[in-house]
């Protein structure tokens, strides 16, 4: 099927296969014979966004690669308020809440962005992590990912998207969600994250070989 709703509904891999490494403690501490600071502002991002120690909003994230039995992979596009003239398209996923596991991350933000309910126990992964620095809502922010594999199967193969699950931020900054073949992404004009997807993901097309591939840090 093709999988382009009537209006929307809503980043080249680097280093070794290696686990990731854990992320820094996020704080807002002063160096050491410094004065106290005042707490850092809220983030207009959202409360998962905290002040890390490299002066970046920063919070884990869990995205899902998730594809279809044609091999097609969902992906939303989006954009900056601050800059309109610019869209990307990015994987399905978002923060890891307090207290939340990794995987159990994955589940619910493909169930808030997508609508789509997937069993746990179909998740393979990680199947790469990496770490993102980039711009967005007029703050530097650092995004440590963690990516899992899922394909749809059954019933759920062919139920709608739906943008029910989505936050103000989402409404305000995701334009659509597409399914696409491979050779199709290859061909897209504009910027697509992970850098570089269509061959990352090719290989895991038949199946995940049990090593998580680190992809490094990459700046968006």
């Amino acid at each position: 099927m093709t999988s382009t709703p009537d209006r929307p509904v809503g980043h080249a891999p680097a280093g070794a296969d290696a686990p990731a490494a854990p992320a820094p403690a996020a704080s807002t501490a002063p160096p050491a014979g410094a004065g106290a600071r005042a707490p850092a502002p809220p983030s207009t991002l959202g409360p998962e966004w905290v002040l890390g120690p490299d002066g970046l909003r920063h919070r884990r994230g869990a995205r899902v690669l998730l594809l279809d039995a044609a091999d097609r992979v969902l992906l939303a596009r989006g954009h900056d308020t601050d800059q309109p003239e610019r869209s990307w398209w990015f994987t399905i996923g978002g923060g890891i809440e307090p207290g939340e596991s990794d995987l159990d991350a994955a589940v619910r933000e493909v169930r808030e962005e997508t609508g789509l309910h997937l069993d746990p126990a179909a998740l393979e992964g990680p199947v790469w992590t990496r770490s993102a620095i980039f711009d967005f809502y007029r703050e530097r922010c650092r995004q440590d990912e963690v990516f899992y594999l899922a394909r749809l199967t059954g019933p759920g193969a062919t139920a709608p998207l739906t943008r029910d699950g989505w936050t103000e931020v989402e409404h305000d900054v995701v334009d659509e969600m597409r399914w696409w073949t491979l050779p199709a992404l290859r061909e897209v004009t504009i910027e697509v994250f992970p850098a570089g997807l269509p061959d990352l993901l090719e290989p895991l097309l038949g199946g995940w070989d049990g090593r998580t591939r680190h992809l490094g840090e990459a700046t968006e």
